[in-house]
């Protein structure tokens, strides 16, 4: 794996946030049976990973379908990272995305827009439409990140026990840390694109 396919799968890693959202899919799972929760867990990741491999595989069409610039991308996909960094940052009681449900959560609220959240989907029809040829790499890091991602969720009972409540909260905010200045970052590379692109004449 190439440095350049490793840190875009770090950074994957960061927006679908395992940890993050392990409270969410534990909240989630409440009022479903323990003989059900894995299967539900690995039912929603492979939605999630196919919703995600679609925007990725489809998402330079999609951005010339609506006559939607990179850098719009770029800056809109930067505050949406953002926003949900800050949310891991200062804990909110009911997660990063409210309420659980009172039903088996079917696509709603684990697979979307907790795994596939809006920042997954920015980030990867970016990394898509910003450079096509290397379209294996990002879906070899995106399998990659998925992955680990499964496996923290499939896992969060043990994660929860070994790490405790307030280690999990701990990591949490260290990743909304890191995910915040990659946020920035975006937002930056996204509105120096917009400057290049007004200060070239046409």
């Amino acid at each position: 794996m190439s440095a350049e396919v490793l840190s875009a799968a770090f950074l994957l890693l960061l927006v679908l946030d395992p940890f993050g959202n392990l409270p969410v899919v534990m909240s989630s799972l409440a009022n479903v049976t323990p003989a059900r929760r894995r299967a539900v867990v690995l039912r929603e990741c492979v939605f999630a990973y196919a919703i995600l491999l679609a925007f990725m595989a489809g998402g330079r069409a999609f951005l010339q379908f609506l006559q939607l610039s990179e850098s719009s991308l770029a800056i809109a996909g930067g505050i949406i990272l953002f926003l949900i960094a800050l949310r891991m940052v200062f804990h909110h009681p009911e997660g990063i995305f409210g309420d659980a449900p009172d039903t088996e959560p079917f696509l709603v609220p684990l697979a979307v827009p907790a795994i596939a959240g809006p920042s997954a989907i920015a980030t990867v029809m970016l990394m898509a439409s910003r450079d096509p040829s290397r379209i294996g790499g990002w879906f070899v890091a995106l399998s990659a990140a998925m992955a680990v991602t499964t496996i923290v969720l499939l896992a969060g009972n043990q994660v929860q026990r070994v790490l405790g409540e307030r280690g999990v909260r701990a990591l949490e905010r260290l990743m909304g840390l890191v995910l915040t200045a990659i946020a920035v970052q975006m937002l930056l590379n996204g509105v120096t694109d917009f400057v290049r692109h007004l200060s070239t004449p046409s």
